[in-house]
């Protein structure tokens, strides 16, 4: 894939429920969902995956298209965002915790419990036309674990992916956001083409794309207003030298249980 040089806007959701039980802000619901969606049909903008965006992007027909991605998998986005992606013409990329199917977000301390996608759930998300990336095993900060636990959330959670679905994840995303030399070497080292952060500061580029986060108060004002500064702020990426995809055959990596709830 050729290297990307613009950062591209792609939007951050997570849950999609209509809970009002939401401490970190990561709750859209599913009538605000739909208007942001509409919103971006209404400006001939179309949502799509970020894999299909990055190779729009190498053929230079990525100008219409938003990247939409949706973390920790959660079970709501099978229910409610997925039928409102279709019914509005988009797509998006999910990324899912292979070692929690079927279990809980428990790494939120202070959120409601929610259910996250089992395999089949992943199978039917898979089948609707979403790509699904890999957020790594059970949800860690890469930057504050041990080597062998690294190798494990990354590597390890690509392959239960390719076993559940039969294609390899493309594309990973830090948890937390969390992102430094060390875990972005390592995922650029796994194969993935592409990892999305947050906001990655100087290690922005194909494997720390940034992104901007889309919640429940976000009107199309407060959209077209963050459009218009991921313009002025993203318009170009560093030039690092480790930033272009080096492919090599993946080393074996010890898989991390599966915590109760799983199911691979």
């Amino acid at each position: 894939m050729t290297e990307v040089r613009r950062a591209p806007w792609t939007l951050m959701y997570h849950s999609v429920d209509d809970s009002r039980e939401d401490p970190y802000l990561l709750t859209v619901t599913p009538r605000r969902l739909a208007r942001h969606l509409a919103w971006l049909t209404d400006r001939g903008l179309r949502g799509v995956g970020v894999g299909e965006l990055l190779r729009a992007m190498a053929d230079g027909t990525a100008r219409r298209l938003v990247g939409l991605t949706f973390d920790d998998g959660y079970d709501d986005f099978r229910r409610a965002a997925l039928p409102l992606l279709l019914r509005h013409g988009h797509s998006a990329t999910v990324f899912v915790l292979p070692g929690r199917l079927g279990g809980e977000n428990a790494w939120d301390a202070r959120g409601p419990r929610k259910r996250l996608v089992d395999a089949a759930g992943l199978r039917e998300i898979t089948a609707a036309g979403m790509e699904i990336g890999s957020h790594g095993l059970l949800h860690r900060d890469l930057t504050a674990v041990h080597a062998v636990t690294l190798l494990a959330e990354v590597r390890g959670s690509r392959r239960r992916l390719e076993d559940l679905t039969g294609a390899a994840p493309a594309g990973f995303c830090y948890p937390y956001g969390a992102v430094d030399t060390r875990a972005l070497l390592a995922v650029r080292d796994a194969g993935y083409e592409y990892a999305c952060a947050v906001d990655p500061g100087p290690l922005a580029c194909r494997y720390a794309l940034p992104r901007t986060y889309a919640g429940q108060a976000d009107t199309g004002l407060r959209l077209r207003a963050k459009r218009l500064r991921h313009r002025a702020r993203r318009s170009l990426l560093p030039d690092h030298p480790w930033a272009a995809p080096m492919p090599r055959p993946p080393e074996e990596a010890p898989d991390l249980p599966v915590l109760p709830g799983g199911d691979t």
